[in-house]
């Protein structure tokens, strides 16, 4: 089995989906708010910049990886092959939302030293 462009589309839309919305983003506009906050010293604003900031980084990604799902459509039909529409990128967001969670979970319960159920 030959990977060709669509395969090489796909890969990157996988990466894009699930590291950069979920690791890449996130890091970017804490990292950012954190800067913001030590030049204007507010806590609040830096805050308010960075989950608006997030949100519009957040929608460019959906709208960039949107366009990398219709171009693999593309390339699948004119090889012949049925368009899968937007499957595949949904998988990829499910799936890559699901690990997140899952990382989230472990790094909390496990590895943070929390203690989210106080016991006694």
């Amino acid at each position: 089995m030959q990977v060709g462009s669509g395969g090489a589309l796909f890969v990157l839309m996988a990466l894009l989906g699930s590291l950069g919305l979920w690791v890449a983003v996130p890091v970017l506009w804490v990292y950012i708010a954190a800067q913001l906050q030590h030049l204007i010293g507010s806590g609040g604003a830096a805050l308010a910049i960075g989950l608006v900031g997030f949100i519009l980084t957040i929608g460019l990604v959906i709208r960039m990886l949107e366009g990398l799902s219709r171009t693999i459509g593309r390339l699948r039909e004119a090889r012949g092959l049925p368009s899968r529409g937007p499957v595949p990128l949904e998988g990829i967001l499910v799936v890559s939302a699901g690990l997140a969670l899952l990382a989230f979970l472990v790094w909390f319960f496990l590895l943070s030293g929390a203690q989210p159920i106080p016991v006694g």
